[in-house]
């Protein structure tokens, strides 16, 4: 697979945005040698600057970046191009925020680490093809964790409004909140 050039399309463009430095060289490294032709940023301002003056065919993009939300990055590749493909990147209990970047254009998302491979297979699958189902499904614990994150973001990250809605004390609440993310 590694020598057979990808199917990628006349605009080969690719904008990656994340601010861990070391991963988003790999990525870029990797992504070039399938083709891709690759822009990156470091920050949300950044992103956002190269989404305004060259809108990318392709766009990878950490949700939580130093300087702010990646969704920012998202809404004005929308704006620019709207045909533009976002995968966006998500580390711990951010599942509820990329929900939210899907509903305002994203094409996928990805928990992080990702690789390559797996990201690039975001970029190019067509709206047909379901996903192979998952090796390991999330627990029962994390369903739960990813369902209080996603009330917890929708409520603006305000406590006391999250706890009222799942009928919740705040303080059991607080102490969810305060520990790990399951695995």
């Amino acid at each position: 697979m590694a020598n057979e050039p990808l199917d990628i399309g006349e605009d080969k463009s690719l904008l990656l945005v994340d601010d861990d430095e070391p991963f988003l060289k790999r990525l870029a490294k990797a992504m070039e040698k399938r083709g891709f032709s690759v822009e990156q940023a470091g920050s949300v301002a950044a992103g956002r600057a190269i989404a305004t003056a060259r809108p990318p065919a392709f766009a990878v993009v950490d949700l939580r970046l130093e300087d702010g939300n990646g969704l920012d990055v998202v809404e004005v590749l929308r704006a620019k191009r709207p045909d533009c493909r976002v995968v966006v990147l998500t580390g711990y209990g951010a599942i509820a925020t990329a929900v939210a970047a899907v509903k305002i254009g994203a094409t996928d998302y990805l928990s992080k680490p990702a690789d390559a491979k797996d990201i690039t297979n975001a970029l190019l699958a067509t709206g047909d093809e379901l996903p192979p189902p998952p090796e390991n499904p999330m627990s029962a614990d994390r369903v739960r964790w990813e369902h209080i994150q996603r009330v917890f973001e929708l409520c603006d990250r305000n406590v006391s409004e999250t706890a009222r809605r799942l009928s919740m004390h705040r303080r059991t609440l607080q102490r969810i909140l305060a520990k790990r993310s399951p695995r």
